[in-house]
This record gives C-alpha cells, structure tokens and sequence, in this order.
C-alpha cells in the first residue's frame, strides 16, 4: 500500500461495515416506536393504522440490515468483537439490539397474528424467548464486565447509556405481555407472564440504581455538553416502559390465573391493581424526568443533531405509551389527550429533526482510533468528544 492511502478497510463498503456498531440498532427502536405508538393511539383512523404498518415494515427492513451488517462486521473482523465488549459506552449499545427487536415483536403481534393465523404465534413467542435471553445476558453481563474492568471509572465520565442494557429487561417484559395475550396454551401463557415478571424485576430496582448515580453525577460534575444533552432523556425509558409493561402484565394476570388456577380466584385483579397503582407511580416519577430534560435542552438552547437522537426518541416514546395506556385503564380523558399529545409531539420531533444529511456525517465523526485489538482511544479527544466517537462507530486502524 502507498503511504498515506487509505487502507482497504476504509474505502466503499468494508468502511461502512467495519464502522458499523451497535448504536446504530438505536435507529429501530426509535422507529419502531412510531409503529407501535400510531397503531395504538386513543384517537384513531384507519390511514394512521396503515401508515404504521408501512413503518412496521420499514422498521423491520432496517433491522435485517442491521443484523447483516452486523454479522458480517464480525465476521471479517472477529477482533473487533472483543475491543466493542470492553469499552465502556459501546459495549452499553448492545441492549439497543433486543430492544429494537422488541418493538418488532410487538407488531408482529398486533399486525401479522391476527392474518396469518397459529404458526404466526409461535414464530412470535419464539422470537420473543430468543429476544428474553439475550435481554438478560445484556443486562446482568454488561454491568459485570464494568465492575470488572481493568480502568478506574470516574463519576464525570458517568452517562444515561448506562441504562441501555438493563432497560432492555423491562422492553422483554412488555413484548411478554402481549405475546401471552396471543397464545393458544394457556400454561405457555403462564410461564410467559410469569417470565416477563421476572424479567420487570431484574430490570425496574437495577434502573434505579444506575438513575440514582446519574442523578448524583448531575448534581456534582453538572449538565452533558450540547452534544450529547439529549442523553438526559433516557431515564424516562424505565419509567415508561416500566409502567407500561406492568400494566400490560397485570391485564394478561387477570385474565390467565384464574384460567390455570393460579394462586388464590382473586390474585388475577389483585396483580391487575397493583400494577396500575405502581404503573401511575412511575409515571409520576417521570414527569420529574421530563421536567429535568425538557429543562435542560431549554437551558442549552442550541444542540447538534446527531444519531443519539434515535435513541432519546424511545423513552419519550415510552412515555406516550404509558400515559396512553393509563387513559385506557381507568378510563381518563386527560390521560388521553395527554398521551396523544405526547404521541404527536414525538412524532413530530422524528420526523422534523432528522436529516438524512446529519445522519451520513455521524458515519465520517471520528476517524482515528488506535491498538484496535486492545482498546478504542479516539485520538486527542477529551471524555465527551471520546463517547461520541464511541456512539458513531469510529473503527479505523
């Protein structure tokens, strides 16, 4: 090779896959919760509900690509696999991968079961099982290999992406819900709902945890940089999802205890109860949340738009869900129209904000990084110039 000509590796296609990561799988779960939250509105028409199915289906195309992408990366590159599972920020993304692959299911369910019929059940609920597994692995993996990473990790360098991989838990939970609702067997759908309690449980009291030390990173070393400020949305994502999914649990409990003489004839209701009791608690909680972010992006006034973007959209998204479902419940008009405001204002955002300009330039950010076989150090870059190198994928050597 001529010196200073670009290698191989980065030049045409084997420059787009080898800086590919998992960040990128943030895309479909912004996207496919546009899917979700226009199939499920409280005010809706029969062209809203086409327009998510073509967003389902587009959804589900940037997903396969993605897993393409993806495979091969490691593939050609099976050293960089290792580098990706030991940083610190980049190794959190991969909870964006059941996570997007959630949203699908949850389509999948309300879209295809319904026409394609019995083997449509079963392909969801094993999809869903296989999106479980790897939710946990994240979750309880990902936080481990932090704990025992060799480097000091200092509060200031603390980010929201922490909550990445444990929130993935709680996303799992909810596709459960909704997958033991489509179930024929009605112990398939027990063990289901009661995996997908399991799985809230490992979730929901790991979020708070990583929330709490968030907050004191707030409090102490003071708001992200304009870059990355859209980060302070992301505790909104276990507080939504959270409430949505065991509100979603406790309608399947209420329905298939008492079917398979679960516990005690009233423990169905009294799940259903208690969970919509912790459900309006957590979306309380939330409203803090949206209070410290919505603060926080007026304070900075201007930000960059860059692909963390797709990932803020999730939790706002979820948000909308749970105010959504909260409406249906009780039943409640404000929560309604709350949701539904919240819903149009999201997809607004999406779909006012994103040029596909800003999204090519993520790919061209960071260009250096170093001893790819070692660790990624994106070259004279500060803590926060470093995580945006890691969130856009630089991976030259």
């Amino acid at each position: 090779m001529i010196q200073g000509q670009p290698s191989d590796n980065e030049v045409g296609w084997r420059r787009v896959v080898r800086h590919f990561t998992p960040s990128w799988f943030s895309v479909t779960m912004g996207t496919g919760m546009v899917s979700i939250l226009l199939n499920s509105l409280p005010y809706n028409s029969n062209w809203l509900y086409w327009i998510s199915i073509v967003i389902f289906a587009l959804n589900t195309l940037l997903f396969l690509i993605g897993l393409a992408i993806t495979l091969l990366r490691y593939i050609l590159y099976p050293e960089i696999f290792l580098a990706m599972i030991r940083h610190p920020v980049q190794s959190c993304f991969l909870g964006t991968f059941p996570m997007g692959l959630a949203t699908i299911i949850n389509m999948f369910c309300a879209v295809c079961v319904p026409v394609w019929g019995e083997w449509a059940r079963q392909f969801a609920w094993a999809l869903w099982i296989f999106d479980a597994v790897i939710s946990v692995l994240t979750a309880l993996s990902l936080p481990f290999l932090m704990m025992s990473h060799g480097n000091e990790t200092q509060l200031s360098s603390m980010t929201a992406v922490w909550l990445l991989p444990i929130v993935s838990c709680v996303v799992a939970s909810t596709s459960g819900a909704i997958v033991a609702d489509i179930l024929p067997n009605p112990q398939h759908a027990l063990w289901t709902i009661l995996t997908s309690y399991i799985l809230w449980g490992i979730g929901i009291p790991l979020a708070f945890m990583v929330m709490a030390i968030y907050f004191q990173r707030l409090t102490l070393h003071k708001l992200p940089p304009r870059a990355v400020i859209v980060s302070v949305f992301l505790p909104l994502g276990p507080l939504g999802q959270g409430g949505y999914a065991i509100m979603k649990l406790g309608q399947s409990a209420q329905t298939i205890f008492p079917t398979t003489n679960t516990l005690q004839a009233s423990s169905g209701p009294t799940f259903y109860t208690v969970g919509f009791m912790i459900a309006l608690i957590l979306w309380a909680f939330g409203l803090v949340w949206l209070f410290f972010a919505s603060a926080s992006i007026a304070h900075c006034k201007t930000f960059p738009f860059n692909i963390g973007w797709w990932g803020f959209t999730f939790p706002l998204g979820t948000f909308a869900l749970s105010s959504c479902q909260l409406g249906r419940e009780l039943p409640s008009r404000f929560f309604e129209v709350f949701g539904t405001v919240c819903v149009l204002c999201f997809v607004g955002w999406c779909l006012g904000w994103r040029e596909a300009d800003s999204m090519v330039d993520c790919f061209g950010f960071c260009g250096g990084v170093v001893d790819c076989g070692e660790y990624w150090d994106c070259q004279g870059r500060g803590v926060w110039e470093d995580f945006l190198c890691a969130v856009f994928g630089g991976v030259g050597c």
